[in-house]
């Protein structure tokens, strides 16, 4: 199978006959450079015959690139006439039918994939990336592993470890799911329209096993939230509110094994976690 990936002219060409306009509202920066969707796809070690969802496709230059490697696609879009005309470019370029699914649909509120695909690969917009990201890895159990494009400070704050400045509320909900790592970075030249913003792939493994239960997950990231909400205080201080009091909030952290007068950011995903558990029942 030979698939023919869009170049800068395929793009705008597409553009013009579809009277599609890059926007900021919908976040949209298209890749114009084959070799750009190449490394994204390489990153993310899309094999043959498996099942991929990607988020966003536009005009299909990165949908292209990963059913180039025998993969089968999944791929929500948001913008109907984009959506709509997906399709028929894979058909144009060589992509055998079957191999592409279009869900015509806003990504936030999607609960269904076709073929429960077990990888993500993405050009996220900038605006909606993280949402996205934790709605699809709390909503999909089967997605194992992904890679996606974000914003340069985005990717780096999914990242981040604890006592990091840019550690905060995404960082830890990420982490819930699995470890995070950045794979690479992306050339502001190979988008149309140039973002004013750099860019960063950035990669997640999913852990075999679910950290707890969805009671478990809905509390710790209660937690999270109020602590980093007030991120300068310490915790005892910070989660006085989700307990009553400081006194009762430092009492629940002893019982969890954390420093009351520790702050936010320094505690793991697996001191939130401990922390909710040792909280009373609501």
């Amino acid at each position: 199978m030979t698939v023919s990936l869009l170049g800068a002219a395929d793009i705008r060409r597409l553009a013009a006959e579809l009277d599609v306009t890059p926007t900021k509202k919908l976040g949209q920066n298209f890749v114009v450079d084959a070799n750009t969707v190449r490394k994204i796809v390489q990153a993310a070690d899309v094999r043959p015959s498996e099942r991929v969802v990607e988020i966003g496709p536009g005009l299909g230059s990165l949908t292209l690139a990963i059913l180039e490697t025998g993969a089968s696609v999944t791929a929500v879009e948001i913008d109907h006439r984009l959506a709509e005309r997906l399709p028929q470019t894979a058909l144009d370029r060589g992509v055998p039918e079957g191999a592409l699914t279009v869900v015509d649909a806003d990504a936030m509120r999607v609960t269904a994939l076709p073929g429960e695909p077990t990888v993500l690969v993405a050009n996220l917009p900038y605006n909606v990336s993280v949402p996205v990201l934790l709605h699809f890895l709390e909503t999909f159990p089967y997605l194992e592993r992904g890679v996606v494009m974000v914003q340069a400070e985005v990717a780096e704050r999914l990242a981040a470890k604890p006592g990091s400045k840019i550690y905060g509320t995404p960082s830890v909900k990420a982490a819930w799911y699995g470890p995070w790592k950045l794979s690479g970075s992306v050339s502001r030249q190979v988008f149309w329209p140039v973002p004013n913003v750099d860019s960063l792939l950035v990669g997640f493994h999913r852990d075999p096993e679910p950290r707890g239960s969805e009671e478990e997950r809905l509390r710790t990231f209660a937690i999270v939230d109020a602590a980093f909400n007030q991120r300068r205080k310490m915790l005892r201080q910070a989660l006085s509110g989700i307990f009553g009091s400081s006194a009762a909030a430092s009492a629940v952290l002893e019982s969890a094994g954390v420093a009351p007068t520790a702050r936010g950011e320094d505690l793991t995903v697996d001191d939130y976690h401990r922390i909710a558990l040792a909280a009373p029942a609501a």
